[in-house]
């Protein structure tokens, strides 16, 4: 009889280990607290408009198709995508009639970049050489590998990998040393918000974030982000997993040390193994209640460790097609990108923020009525244990305000507030209550050299046989890309496990 896995939470992490797991032959059954798949990953319908949730942008297609491959599967059959050149335009609030457009084609990109500052060209050659050394090393050495035990990153061999990611200096100051016009550096650092860190305070190795983009491309599925998840949910069902949903898990059932099951609504459901999608500082606290398990994350430790920001997202369904906005992907920049990234670190309400504006329906005319557009609006903001103010009504209608009066300036949403006909918003307070993302915290744990690699949660529980965690707050961190290698991770230690 097949040893049988649960796993908890439909997210992007915990379908990708289901498929794994039910395809190394094991029974799996997958338990998700809400009505669908995908997690953050989800998707809003309303009024015949349909917009993403949460990720939107996608990079390293490669590891989203590998996961259908794995299975002996088409991905052009589940999630069809193509490249995306120009990948995004940026606007400067200062000069918005002036935008760029970033092309991951090096010809395309250079013409950009001299046309911003033709004295920094040569340092951004410079910068994307020596990041992409770093970036061969990272993926090689460390993102891709589990940390189990101490000695597994303190060994002569790790160390000296180690010494080449060169991390001790931020994004910002491992960028300054190529570049000095300060919108060319705007455009270069501001990708370390992927994961929730500023670039001011996140270790330089993260700048492989944009490198990867430049190199690599950025793609658009099908249908929009949420395809990827249903996919990953109708393969899982294909090759005979079983999903659950309206099914919250309300613990980690532990005996002598060993995880023996969940509880679902008083009733208790056995399993060999178990595998956690949970946000892993929500599982811990919530979860995992024998003491003993929870090792040194006990839940004092669990407050005191540092959270990533979170997010303010509007979605507004319009009565007209945007066709003077040409690009899918828009970032607008405030003028002074420090003193915004410094209030959300800090907990102030932003006063003149960035902010990123996404519109699938460009090339997905499906995700919208016929001949409009939905726009998808995200403004970085703090978490909700480092906020110095409280979600209200009001709170919404501050950060709302100054999104659309900035977008007016913007050539084609001159009149954008009378052209919205139907909206909604989400914010971090519904970030923790729908996802049970610790403090709103939507990337999880920010990835500071103090919670990355080895000092990060690792996939197999320390004090608990039988248990493993995966997802963004774990080794490796956040991003789609990476949270699939945590599945990957999860999955290879479970076997190990098992095996011997």
């Amino acid at each position: 009889m097949n040893k049988r896995v649960i796993v908890i939470g439909a997210g992007v992490a915990g379908l990708a280990s289901a498929i794994r797991l039910r395809q190394e032959g094991y029974e799996v059954e997958l338990h998700e607290k809400e009505s669908m798949a995908g997690g953050k990953m989800h998707r809003i319908e309303l009024e015949g408009y349909r917009f993403d949730l949460g990720p939107t942008i996608v990079m390293m297609p490669e590891l989203y198709r590998e996961i259908f491959e794995l299975c002996g599967r088409n991905p052009d059959d589940y999630i069809p995508m193509q490249r995306l050149d120009p990948m995004y335009r940026v606007y400067f609030g200062d000069d918005p009639d002036h935008p760029y457009d970033i092309s991951s084609e090096l010809t395309s990109l250079m013409k950009t970049i001299e046309s911003i500052s033709e004295e920094d060209a040569g340092g951004f050659l410079e910068y994307l050489q020596e990041i992409y050394k770093r970036f061969i090393v990272a993926k090689n050495h460390f993102i891709q590998k589990p940390f189990r035990q101490p000695k597994d990153f303190y060994n002569p061999a790790t160390l000296k990998q180690a010494m080449k990611l060169k991390t001790l200096d931020s994004a910002d100051q491992f960028i300054s040393k190529y570049i000095k016009n300060e919108r060319l550096k705007q455009m270069i650092s501001f990708q370390t918000l992927y994961i929730g860190i500023s670039p001011y305070k996140g270790p330089s190795l993260y700048t492989m974030i944009p490198m990867i983009e430049f190199f690599y491309g950025v793609w658009f599925i099908q249908g929009g982000m949420y395809t990827m998840a249903s996919a990953m949910e109708r393969l899982f069902l294909e090759i005979g997993g079983t999903i659950h949903y309206n099914s919250p898990v309300e613990e980690i059932c532990i005996e002598q040390g060993r995880a023996t099951g969940i509880r679902v609504a008083d009733r208790t459901i056995k399993a060999d193994y178990v595998v956690c999608n949970a946000d892993f500082p929500y599982a811990m606290k919530h979860l995992v209640q024998d003491v003993k398990a929870k090792g040194k994350y006990t839940d004092a430790k669990i407050d005191s460790m540092k959270y990533s920001c979170s997010c303010f997202l509007l979605y507004l369904g319009m009565d007209r097609k945007y066709e003077e906005v040409e690009h899918v992907h828009n970032f607008i920049f405030n003028d002074n990108l420090e003193q915004n990234l410094s209030d959300i670190f800090e907990g102030n309400l932003v006063e003149d923020g960035s902010f990123y504006v996404y519109m699938a329906s460009k090339l997905d005319p499906s995700l919208a009525p016929e001949g409009k557009d939905g726009l998808y609006i995200l403004m970085p903001v703090s978490d909700l244990s480092t906020a110095n103010y409280e979600w209200t009504e009001e709170t919404i209608a501050y950060y709302r305000h100054y999104i659309l009066q900035s977008l007016k300036k913007i050539k084609g949403f001159e009149q954008i507030e009378s052209e919205i006909v139907t909206e909604t918003c989400m914010t971090p307070v519904e970030f923790e209550s729908k996802f049970h993302a610790y403090n709103g915290a939507c990337f999880g744990l920010q990835p500071t050299l103090s919670q990355s690699n080895h000092m990060r949660p690792q996939s197999k529980a320390t004090h608990c046989e039988g248990l493993y965690f995966t997802g963004s707050s774990t080794h490796p961190g956040a991003g789609v890309p990476i949270v699939l290698l945590s599945a990957k991770i999860a999955v290879q230690e479970l076997l190990l496990d098992d095996r011997e």
